[in-house]
């Protein structure tokens, strides 16, 4: 895929200010109409608004097992008609749920991954898995919930049947591991395509996850694609980098202190800063019934300010998490909007600096780097200002109260992974999250043992790999080895016992796959996948007499932390 060049960027601090940030309409997740720009097509339904009806009907009766479930199913005909006839019928004697919805959709299985041999060791088990994870969707059937890519594309496996944002980056950096550079690629121009047709990367490729994103690892895509074929990769994705930033800092421009809009929060110091967000206050259609009773349990809240907490910590890829609870522990107190995650602000540090650098790489980009650079600097001081605590640690900050809440999480090394971090700093962060994360299987995600998924006993291997790579880059590489072997070793145990990856691990003494959350342990898994290849190039103990280490684990070398 090809991306036409942008124009001459004129200087982002001034002019291109309202240019970047002020040409998108977050409430319908598209991009806004301009002079040089013609308005996309109008978003597809979701599937509670194609057939809200019995989509309610068979969400609240819980017809299937996973929520999930009926919104990845095909209508086979108009879905308004469906609903009608359901309406028309549903009152009669004997009318059946179950039979209606068999007539009238298509349903999806998981994705198989059985095919495999199994007296394959681990590398070659996971080169098997890559092919059966592909999936290429150019004409999506009528109806679908799909949204159809130009490229194919590797999923997750189990239930996650399409492509996600921020996994995606964790699986390219696998299939580039094991040589599907040409995959890799494929994968970025897909994002590239999103970028242009939506206006930014939606949490993944179906109609009701539009509304919003994810963690934005756009830039360490391309910054990944450079790495295989040079600096030209910055040129060419620096008109879907632009869009990618407009999105996510809409309405900055005009954002008083000590006020927040969309994604956008600004201190009542002026200092400007992110937080995670959707453009929908209503249930997720994927979760409708879960979403449905959490805010029924929050009785002192209006429904529709539950949603949009649960939706933005959706986008945050920590669904669920103490993180975003407000008493720590139960989801009905959920406020994700009112949370500066630092996480999120390292992912844009790291997208402002891209953004400099595919300025200076591009012949018409003239000046617009010093401007992104500059931006990049005003977001390292406000992290540093509000997002350190003196306990020696990063930590997100509460906007809404004005303080930082003072939770130890994995995320505390996203600011050495990107490179904000002073080496003070880091090496005080380093032995936070030695002494208080540390556990026999890896990095644990939180201290609290909540039921949610993103919190103790988990771990997963995205945070392993944040870790291990943020560490290194400061020179922590005996923690960073302690992290990365003790957690490949507990994947590596699962694999000897069931001969597959999963989602998320164990890894407290009990040696299993994770648990809790809204649904079962799904296998697969596409960033299991990407970062076990990683940690086997790095901590794997050769056998006796074998070959040095793999030619991409030898040059693969951390890139200098920041002064």
């Amino acid at each position: 895929m090809s991306h036409a060049a942008p124009p001459c960027c004129t200087p982002l601090l001034s002019l291109s200010l309202g240019l970047l940030l002020g040409n998108y309409d977050t409430a319908s997740a598209q991009p806004a109409p301009s002079a040089t720009q013609t308005a996309p097509a109008p978003a597809p339904l979701t599937p509670d608004l194609a057939y809200p009806e019995l989509f309610q009907a068979v969400q609240q009766q819980e017809l299937f097992d996973d929520q999930k479930h009926f919104v990845d199913a095909l209508p086979l005909r108009d879905p308004a008609l469906i609903n009608a006839d359901y309406l028309a019928q549903r009152q009669q004697p004997g009318f059946d749920l179950r039979r209606f919805v068999a007539a009238n959709f298509e349903e999806s299985g998981p994705v198989q991954t059985e095919a495999i041999r199994q007296d394959t060791g681990l590398r070659e088990h996971i080169d098997a898995l890559w092919p059966l994870l592909v999936r290429r969707q150019v004409d999506v059937p009528a109806h679908s919930s799909l949204l159809s890519l130009p490229q194919p594309y590797v999923v997750p496996g189990g239930r996650f049947r399409e492509v996600y944002y921020w996994d995606s980056y964790f699986t390219m950096l696998g299939l580039v591991e094991s040589g599907e550079t040409e995959r890799s690629r494929q994968m970025l121009d897909n994002f590239a395509y999103l970028i242009d047709t939506y206006g930014h990367i939606p949490n993944g490729n179906r109609t009701y996850y539009l509304s919003r994103s994810q963690p934005p690892f756009f830039s360490h895509m391309v910054q990944l694609q450079a790495k295989v074929e040079g600096d030209a990769a910055y040129a060419r994705y620096l008109p879907q980098l632009q869009k990618e930033y407009a999105y996510w800092m809409q309405g900055a421009q005009t954002l008083a202190p000590g006020s927040a809009h969309a994604h956008v929060v600004r201190l009542a110091d002026g200092s400007l800063l992110n937080r995670y967000w959707d453009a929908r206050d209503t249930p997720r259609p994927e979760a409708w019934l879960h979403d449905v009773r959490t805010a029924a349990e929050a009785k002192d809240r209006p429904a529709a300010e539950v949603y949009r907490d649960l939706r933005a910590g959706a986008e945050s890829g920590w669904d669920y998490s103490s993180r975003w609870l407000g008493d720590r522990k139960t989801l009905a107190t959920i406020r994700t909007t009112a949370i500066v995650p630092v996480d999120l602000n390292s992912l844009l540090y790291h997208l402002e600096t891209t953004l400099a650098l595919a300025c200076a790489k591009h012949p018409g980009a003239s000046g617009c780097d010093t401007d992104y650079a500059a931006l990049a600097s005003a977001r390292k001081t406000a992290m540093d200002k509000h997002l350190w605590s003196d306990a020696g640690y990063y930590a997100d900050y509460d906007w809404q109260q004005r303080r930082l809440r003072d939770q130890v999480t994995a995320a505390a090394l996203y600011p050495l992974f990107v490179g904000i971090a002073s080496p003070a700093r880091a090496k005080r962060s380093a032995d936070t999250v030695q002494a208080q994360l540390l556990r026999p299987g890896g990095l644990a995600t939180t201290r609290l043992h909540t039921g949610q998924q993103w919190d103790e006993p988990n771990g997963w291997a995205p945070l392993q790999w944040i870790a291990v790579d943020g560490l290194r880059r400061y020179g922590q590489d005996a923690l960073a080895q302690r992290i990365g072997s003790r957690f490949l070793a507990r994947v590596q145990a699962l694999f000897a016992q069931q001969h597959k990856l999963v989602e998320k691990y164990g890894v407290d003494a009990k040696a299993q796959g994770g648990g809790g959350g809204e649904y079962a342990l799904q296998d697969g898994f596409g960033w299991t996948n990407g970062v076990t290849l990683l940690l086997l190039d790095l901590y794997a103990k050769p056998a006796p007499g074998a070959a040095a280490a793999p030619a991409a684990q030898q040059a693969r070398q951390p890139e200098p932390a920041t002064p």
